[in-house]
């Protein structure tokens, strides 16, 4: 299993479990706190979801563009420029989101914690699972007994 098969099971896999925790959150959302608490649940979750997939999608992308060097440059930029914009558009919306009447944040917050810990465990789970070897496969020059060898 490569990288990008490993990545995209977890986008498979978060957008199941976004599913999951929007019906389930907007039910006892809607049971709490009528139609603010289902809409409180289903913007929390399909928030969590979203930069959830970015995270995913920005280090395929910087895979791509990187060629698969993952201690260039590039790639180093785009992931990291992913989060950070990712971290200023979250709590720019936020503070909008917080302000809408037909909103609880109450449920929201709590919808968004599920998710994001849910797609922790679906990331660990995943990659657990992949079985992506670690290792290089060019046989160890016994002779140097672990120091750079001298041949290029």
């Amino acid at each position: 299993m490569n990288i990008k098969s490993i990545l995209q099971r977890i986008l498979v896999w978060t957008a199941v479990l976004a599913v999951v925790v929007a019906v389930v959150g907007g039910v006892v959302g809607f049971i709490i706190g009528g139609m603010p608490g289902l809409w409180g649940a289903v913007i929390g979750t399909v928030l969590a979801l979203l930069f959830g997939a970015l995270t995913a999608l920005s280090l395929m992308l910087a895979i791509n563009v990187s060629k698969g060097n993952m201690i260039s440059g590039a790639f180093f930029g785009i992931v990291l420029g992913g989060w950070l914009l990712k971290f200023v558009v979250f709590i720019a919306l936020i503070f909008v989101v917080r302000d809408f009447d037909w909103v609880n944040p109450i449920a929201a917050f709590i919808s968004i914690v599920v998710a994001i810990v849910g797609s922790l465990a679906v990331d660990m789970t995943v990659i657990i699972k992949a079985r992506q070897p670690i290792i290089d496969e060019e046989p160890v020059d016994e002779s140097t007994w672990g120091r750079p060898s001298s041949r290029n």
